[in-house]
Formats: C-alpha cells, structure tokens, sequence
C-alpha cells in the first residue's frame, strides 16, 4: 500500500500521526483533530509550495497513526512522541540549563537530603523547582546546620566503625555510627525538613517550640539550644516568606531574536513580581526544523470550526507578523519562519512534563494551541494558567524588554563575542550545580605507554586563567603495569591528604580527565581521607559529556559552541598536554638509563660525560668512532659503535633472496 492509499485509510478522530523515510526513522510528529484531514492536506499544491513541507514530503514514504480520545490527549501525546524520537523536521528544545529540585530520598532507612535536576519515580519526596539555581544549596546548607540531615555518599544501610567530618562540626546526627541518634530521632528531624521544605512554617514553630519547652523541662540544655535556634531560622524565613508574597502572582516572559536561519529566545522567570533568573535558547539550523503542522490548518478548519486562524502570515504588513517584527525577527527572503509555529512547539516541552508551571505565562506572539495548552496545564497542576501575547500596557513593555535581551544573546552567542570571565565561571556553577563561583579548578590527568613510567599531572584554572605556578608532577608509585583507576585513586589521595595535613583550602571543583571509572577512582580516594562534599567532576574523551559526582545517571550534555564547555576542554587539554610532556621526559631519563649502561664498559660517570659531550643519546649514536674517542678510549669507542650498529641491523626488515 503505497502512501497516498494508505492515507485514505486514515480515522477522522484525533490523534498523532508520524511520517517515516526509507530507513524507518520517525522525521516528523504532528498533532491533529482530524487525522485524515491533516495528514491530507500535506499534499496540496499550497503546502507542496512550503520549501520545508515539500523537502519532507519527498523523504516521507510511510506514514503512522496513534488515536486518542480528545485534543488534550493528543496534544501530550505529541510532546512524549518528540522528546522520544527526536523528528528531525520537528522544533527540538535545546537547552544547556535546568533548575533544580531538593530531593528527599524517603524510601532509605536515613533518609538524606540531595540537589538535583532530574524528578524520577523512585519513592522520593522532590520540592521545586528554586530560582535562582543557588537558592536550592542555600537551602540544603541551612538544612544541615539546622536540622543535621546529611548529603554525603555515606552507606546509610549499614553502621560504620566511626562518623566523617560532619559529625564533629555540628552538621549532621551521625546515624552512620550506632549509637549516635535513634532511629525516632531522625524521623522526627526528616518530619521537621518535610514541613520547613512545604512552606508550613506556622506548623513547624509550633511542633520545635513545643519540643524545646520539653527538652527544657527535662534539663536537656543541648538539644532546647538546638531546637531554640531551629525556631530562629524558621522565623527569619517566615517573614521573608510574608514579604516576598504580599502581591505580584509568578510569571515567564519569553522574547526572541531570529536572523540569518539562526534564532535566539530569552526567558525570563519572575517569582513574586521580581525577576530572578533568565534562561537562554538557541537554534543554528531552523531550516531543517519546522513545525510543520501549521501548514495543514486550512484542512483542519474544515473538519472543526473552533480552530483559529491560520497563524503563518511573516509579511510585517500583516498583525501577527508586524508583532512578530517589533520582537527582534528580522525577516529574511526565502526562509520561511513560523513565530507562531515555533512557540507552540516550545511551550509544548518546557512545561507539559514540569512539576511547577508559574500562573502566567507571556509569549510575544500568539499561537493556535494556546486555548488548548492553557486548559491541559491548568488540569495538570490543579490552579488556573493564563498564556497570552499582550499587545499593550505593563505586559507588552516587559515582553519588548526580554526580546532585547534576546538580541543581546545572539549577538553573543552568533557574532563571535566573548563573554566575561565572571559570566563563564557562573554559567559553569549552573551547568555542573556547584554550590558556589567556582574560582579554583584543579585538574588531574594520567599518562604512560602500556603501564611504563607511568606519571599524573594537575593543572590549575584559578580567577579566569591558568595558573602555571601551582602546576604539579606526580610519579605513580604504587601502581604497576595499565590501570588508570589505581593510578588516579593514588595521585588524588596524596595530593588532597597532604591538603588536610596543611590545613590548606580545598578548590572549587576537582576535574578528572576521564569517564565514570576514573571519576569514582577519585571519589573513592577522597572518601578514604574523609572528604565527602567536596564538588567533583570528570569529562569524557570524544563525547565530551561531563559527569558530576552524586548524578552520573544525568550527564551534562553542552552545546558544542557553548563557552562553558570550551573552559572545560581548556583545562583538561592543558592538563594532557602537561602530563605527556612529563611523560616524555620520563621516558627519555629511563631510555638513557637502560641503553648506555648496557654497554660493557659504560658505567656512571663514562654515561654523564657522553651525555654531557654530545647532548642526547641521538647524538652518542650518530657520533663517529673518532668523536667518541675524545670522550672515551677506543675500546670503549669500539663497544659503543657495535652496539648501536648492532641494534641498527636487529630492526632492518630481512628480505628473502631470490632463489
């Protein structure tokens, strides 16, 4: 059955429909209310005439189907179908930042208390999304100061012969030690955490001050002290709590820039009328993105008449587009762009799987699945969601003001400028989550030839550059024959034991070049000396993905021109350039070694003297019979010469002779 037969079999109910090329692979997913009608209406002249509708359509030769019961389902439905099979003619999100959640890992015997970008169904209790990104490790610090809930590697399923740093520093109950808490004790703290993260302080008060009073009465001095201090910390976050929400509901505001096929969109979070994080999009190849279910809405309309207009009109003379115009779009010939299209795709992904979706949400255009949207993510997170496009007012000058933003960032990220040193730095601490600025990174790198002189190196970024004088060699020790994880766990333990025995600062992130082996290597090294919290990442070969410590099961994907990414292959490459060098002159000490001292008659002394004559082992054995007698006798002359002739036959080739 060929395409257009099977197309005349389609349901004229609402669904999905995915179109296949000769390989099989899904190259587009589009939503419809009438799956025969929109899948139709890709073959009509006026669609055919859409350069990117006629390039799929000559790569299309099959086309499936998936029926649901209304448009709500249909268009989640679409959205899981694009983030699973990644169209290549669907608008992809691209995206190098996520904030985060706290998670509380509920199904543990101890439960702990962890940052973290990704929601899963595994039994934990996840609060979020925090704006800005450093507000989630406030967060979690005033956790372990006030209620000792810990965040280390610890084993917590069994007991251990003594507790970590934490402990001893007042930052956590010990329940990795038997005897240090009870099991009541720690859920009554976990309980306590539970309610500080839901935003029921009242509650909260209420339960530590009935508990202080008791310890109190009870001549438990210590524990009221901590308890006392506990009601403190709540009640400094009680009135900032009723300050931040006297008025003003949370809002994202997103504005855009497009030129030369390359797009740029900015979005902007306001929490409380404030604005306190903006994040960035980019797309370099828009021609080979489209969504391309707007070229079908004519047909559409003809099944439904609820539909709105036909939002494909770019010509500034034109509403929509004169709109589309004042937000940056520069139009250009022959490229056809959708603002409409685009944006409907996007909001799609951002919010139909988040947990949290703010009650307003402001688009600098409009776009026919808005009505749509705003009902299915009104139903999804239980509290009414208003999407508009004003046209006028406070609302319009703020979506102006993002779309500014937005030229800004394409002239950043398409024009070849260079951010500052101090944009980069934060763009990493969000990329890799890192508690604070990193402002000293140290790097480790492992060298040898098949287990031989075996070295490390560590390379310093400090304050936005190199920092050569803090440059280290190490000479693996302990280590015999190729194993690059042995070797890693020593060199990160001599180095960050004799860090503790000086009582010298850590860095900001400890960086490994390597994958997954040589970044628990590290871990585990850093565990041993008693260090549990200290950030901690490594950057694979060839895919170039960054896995943090504590989420290796969510790697960090960068953008390939992304500058984060471009200060992480610095380091790390100058870290492998240092240990080869180090390697190299290693390799050559040994070489000089083991050949002249093999000569009978070369000892020490006759080995530095020929050294010092002609400069390298390459210059003994190219130098003449003659020369060599102004260093040494002729015998010893005539040894020298008929070992290294002798070596020169050992590797020549042997050719058979002709019979």
């Amino acid at each position: 059955m060929d395409l257009h037969q099977k197309i005349r079999t389609l349901p004229t109910s609402p669904g999905c429909y995915l179109y296949k090329n000769a390989e099989g692979e899904v190259i587009y997913v589009g939503k419809a209310k009438n799956l025969r009608a929109r899948v139709r209406s890709y073959f009509l002249e006026a669609s055919q005439a859409n350069a990117k509708t006629g390039t799929l359509m000559r790569e299309a030769v099959d086309v499936d189907y998936i029926t649901v019961a209304n448009e709500h389902e249909a268009l989640a439905l679409e959205n899981n179908l694009i983030k699973q099979r990644k169209p290549r003619f669907n608008i992809l999100l691209r995206d190098d930042k996520t904030y985060p959640y706290i998670k509380l890992t509920m199904g543990d015997r101890y439960p702990k208390v962890f940052v973290t970008r990704k929601l899963r169904k595994d039994g934990s209790a996840y609060f979020g999304p925090y704006f800005p990104g450093n507000l989630a490790y406030r967060l979690v610090d005033l956790i372990h100061r006030s209620f000792l809930i810990p965040s280390c590697k610890v084993d917590l399923s069994r007991y251990h012969p003594r507790a970590c740093l934490q402990y001893y520093i007042k930052r956590c109950l010990g329940p990795c030690v038997e005897g240090l808490t009870t099991p009541e004790d720690y859920r009554q703290a976990i309980r306590d955490v539970q309610l500080f993260l839901e935003g029921r302080p009242g509650e909260l008060e209420r339960r530590l001050t009935e508990r202080m009073q008791e310890a109190a009465a009870a001549e438990q001095y210590e524990m009221a002290a901590r308890l006392r201090d506990q009601v403190t910390t709540v009640h400094q976050m009680l009135d900032k709590q009723r300050i931040a929400t006297a008025e003003n509901e949370d809002a994202d505001v997103f504005g855009f820039h497009y030129e030369n096929e390359m797009l740029a969109v900015n979005l902007f979070h306001m929490r409380s009328g404030k604005i306190v994080d903006r994040r960035d999009f980019f797309w370099e190849d828009l021609p080979d993105l489209a969504n391309l279910g707007d070229v079908a809405e004519e047909s559409d309309e003809e099944e439904s008449s609820s539909m709105e207009p036909d939002p494909r009109v770019s010509a500034p003379e034109a509403g929509e587009g004169a709109a589309a115009m004042q937000h940056g779009a520069v139009s250009e010939p022959g490229v056809p762009f959708s603002p409409s299209g685009f944006f409907s795709a996007l909001l799609k992904q951002l919010y139909l799987d988040q947990g949290y979706v703010p009650r307003s949400i402001l688009v600098p255009v409009d776009f026919p699945d808005r009505a749509v949207l705003t009902e299915l993510l009104a139903e999804r997170t239980g509290h009414r969601v208003e999407i508009a496009a004003p046209q006028r007012g406070e609302k319009r000058s703020l979506v102006d003001l993002v779309g500014q933003n937005a030229k800004q960032s394409f002239d950043q990220r398409f024009r070849v400028l260079q951010p500052s040193q101090k944009m980069i730095a934060e763009a990493l601490q969000d990329a890799l989550m890192l508690e604070e600025t990193p402002k000293r990174i140290e790097c480790f790198d492992i060298s040898h030839i098949q287990g031989a002189e075996t070295v490390a190196s560590m390379v310093v970024w400090e304050d936005g550059a190199m920092k050569k004088s803090d440059y280290r060699k190490f000479q693996v020790k302990t280590v015999t024959g190729v194993d690059d994880f042995a070797s890693m766990r020593e060199i990160i333990h001599r180095r960050y034991k004799r860090l503790l025995e000086e009582k010298k600062p850590f860095p900001s992130l400890i960086l490994i070049d390597g994958g997954l082996g040589q970044l628990h290597a590290a871990a585990d090294a850093l565990n041993e000396i008693g260090v549990t919290l200290q950030p901690l990442a490594s950057i694979a070969k060839r895919e170039e993905v960054i896995y943090v410590y504590g989420q290796e099961n969510d790697p960090v994907v960068l953008d390939r021109r992304s500058p984060v990414l471009h200060l992480v292959q610095k380091i790390r490459d100058e870290s492998h350039r240092f240990a080869i060098n180090y390697h190299r002159k290693r390799r050559e000490m040994r070489d000089r070694d083991s050949e002249l001292l093999a000569i009978p008659g070369v000892g020490p002394r006759t080995r530095q003297r020929l050294l010092e004559h002609f400069g390298s082992l390459r210059g003994i054995r190219q130098a003449s019979p003659d020369a060599l007698t102004a260093v040494v006798n002729a015998a010893t002359a005539e040894r020298i010469r008929g070992y290294f002739e002798q070596e020169s036959r050992a590797v020549l080739p042997v050719w058979p002779q002709e019979p």
